[in-house]
């Protein structure tokens, strides 16, 4: 007799399976009590955790408290007050309203809650353990909620082995706690990590908030950006080009107030920036669009940071002009004041002809001047562009026509894996390599040429250096005569905490003097030319980059963002002597042909391509 397969799960394992959709790690926990307290109307925040909330996190709030029934309903899935039919989904003012955030975390955490409301003398206070209610008693409390969230994914240890450091965990609270503390400056927010403070915000306006989040030194730096429109509100500001990052850092996109991400919306403040930014720099912008709810729908993922426009290109449209108008009135446009009176700066009696005779334009011919003389002009070659001047080389490319040259192995193949060096033709001039463009080595091989990315052969090498240094704890540099100092936003300034050990090993000397600025004393070797801020921003850029898009080891991965940041540009002339070195170092690399990002270094070609090319016999 076949029996029935289809089961309904218990409970405790629904709300574990919606808790991995919900609490993927200790920065969404974080992200829904924050936003609990702020539905509640409060307007102090404290935020405490401890080992980056994964043995403790705790949100202390002075809201409206919650009655010993709705206390305990608050842990029932999809128990809420925001919603009670399907057409409330559209008309969502609040941060959360599915209902699911605290059934999540009990779920999987160990939960202890109290809270009061003004009317109640006494509160009540909950304990819960992986769904199950231990107690439930009343307590002597200030009005508001006190929730804390122990021990995370403690029933779950597979869930917990995939939590990243310490250091790395709490960047993502710290971020968090950004893009909830932003659009609130009205709510004063603190934030406590093992028993140190850090952060402290007071109330104030929107900037002001800014300012107390990235430093007083985006007080210089912020443009406001305000249009009004009869369907939307765009408010916020917009970082000035000349103090753009190398890093993707401060860029915050809000709807009603609350986080979103949108890579149409982020083209188009891009796309207002356009031949503004410095190659590889990204603009900072704090953006609030104001829409009516039934405008959108934020109910597509269950971390509600994606949202549905029904007009996305009208919006996109309103944003670009927002933008744009805000960098012409405060960048590059000049400001003229209409309302001002005329001979408040024009003094017409100083001009007045009465005063001052007119005299007329006079021009100096010179006579002697002769276009067509050779001894005082250049020729004009159409043949010839400004790239090509300098180049006195390139007939090195066509002279190597002796016999001897064209008796050429043809059974000698460039195999995709090469093993060890090949071996070289000289060149002409007592020559070895070409440079061409300053980008790429031109080399006669025994089959035909050979073509090498400088700057991709040099990534290579410095990646399997930085390597080897990471894996034997080597370390080398060189000290700074000057220290630098630098100072970077909150999330950057963990990433470089989380690296800084193993920067050491590397050569970088680097010390924190605070929780965002840093000294550093020492470089490695070869960096003498470089902007030292620049060059561990776009270091951390990229960090960023590969730990999100490739999941790369840490060593792999700092090892790899070294080598691309600190190899020779495309653009740089190189010696012989230089390219020499280069390329002998390059064979003996263990994998010479491709680059740490997966791309071809050497690409060849051979004698018989170039005899069809040019339809010769040899």
């Amino acid at each position: 007799m076949l029996t029935d397969i289809i089961k309904l799960l218990p409970d405790s394992v629904a709300n574990q399976i919606a808790a991995g959709e919900v609490i993927q790690r200790p920065a969404s926990a974080v992200k829904e009590l924050l936003e609990n307290a702020l539905d509640a109307g409060a307007t102090q925040i404290e935020l405490v955790v401890k080992d980056a909330g994964k043995t403790l996190i705790q949100v202390i709030d002075n809201g409206c408290g919650m009655s010993e029934t709705d206390a305990r309903m608050s842990f029932e899935r999809h128990a809420t007050s925001k919603i009670q039919k399907a057409d409330d989904l559209f008309a969502i003012r609040t941060m959360g309203f599915r209902g699911e955030a605290l059934a999540s975390i009990a779920a999987i955490a160990q939960v202890e809650m109290k809270s009061k409301r003004n009317e109640d003398e006494l509160g009540t206070q909950i304990s819960i353990e992986g769904s199950v209610v231990k107690s439930q008693t009343p307590v002597a409390m200030n009005n508001g909620t006190q929730l804390a969230v122990k021990n995370l994914f403690f029933n779950v240890p597979a869930r917990r082995n995939f939590l990243k450091s310490n250091p790395a965990e709490m960047r993502h609270i710290v971020e968090e706690f950004h893009r909830v503390s932003l659009m609130h400056p009205e709510v004063s927010f603190s934030l406590i990590s093992n028993d140190k403070q850090i952060f402290h915000l007071n109330t104030g306006n929107l900037k002001q908030r800014i300012v107390g989040l990235f430093g007083n030194a985006y007080n210089e730096r912020l443009l406001p950006v305000s249009q009004q429109a009869d369907t939307v509100n765009i408010q916020g500001f917009i970082g000035k080009a000349v103090y753009a990052k190398k890093t993707r850092g401060e860029q915050y996109f809000f709807v009603n107030k609350r986080f979103i991400r949108h890579p149409y919306l982020h083209h188009a403040i891009e796309n207002a920036f356009q031949e503004l930014l410095p190659k590889d720099s990204f603009p900072t912008y704090f953006i609030n669009i104001q829409v009516d709810p039934a405008e959108i729908d934020i109910n597509i993922h269950p971390t509600k940071t994606e949202v549905n426009f029904q007009d996305t290109k009208l919006i996109y449209a309103i944003l670009h002009a927002a933008v744009k108008k805000t960098i012409g009135q405060h960048n590059l446009s000049p400001l003229i004041d209409f309302d001002e009176p005329t001979d408040a700066r024009i003094d017409f009696g100083e001009i007045s002809r009465a005063n001052r005779p007119v005299s007329p334009p006079s021009i100096t011919i010179d006579k002697s001047f002769n276009p067509f003389h050779q001894a005082e002009s250049q020729h004009f070659n159409p043949r010839t562009t400004p790239t090509d001047q300098g180049n006195e080389n390139w007939r090195i490319l066509y002279d190597n026509n002796s016999t001897e040259d064209r008796n050429y192995d043809n059974s000698t193949e460039i195999q995709p894996s090469i093993e060890k060096p090949v071996e070289n033709e000289d060149l002409p001039g007592n020559n070895r390599f070409l440079q061409l463009r300053k980008s790429f080595i031109i080399t006669a091989i025994r089959s035909g040429l050979m073509v090498i990315d400088q700057h991709l052969a040099h990534s290579r090498i410095l990646y399997e250096k930085y390597l080897k240094q990471l894996e034997r704890g080597q370390q080398g540099s060189q000290q700074e005569l000057f220290p630098h100092q630098i100072r970077l936003n909150s999330d950057d300034a963990a990433v470089l905490k989380e690296i800084m050990q193993e920067l050491a090993i590397l050569g970088y000397q680097i010390n924190p003097v605070s929780s965002n600025t840093f000294v550093v004393n020492g470089t490695p070797d070869g960096l003498n030319d470089k902007d030292i801020q620049e060059l561990i921003e776009l270091m951390i850029e990229q960090y960023k980059r590969n730990s999100l898009d490739l999941q790369l080891q840490k060593k792999l991965n700092l090892a790899r963002t070294m080598a691309s940041q600190t190899a020779i540009k495309y653009g740089q002339a190189l010696s012989e002597q230089e390219m020499t070195s280069l390329i002998d170092q390059l064979f003996a690399c263990q994998v010479p042909e491709i680059s740490p990002d997966g791309r071809k270094i050497i690409v060849t070609l051979p004698l018989e391509q170039l005899q069809q090319l040019f339809k010769l016999t040899l």
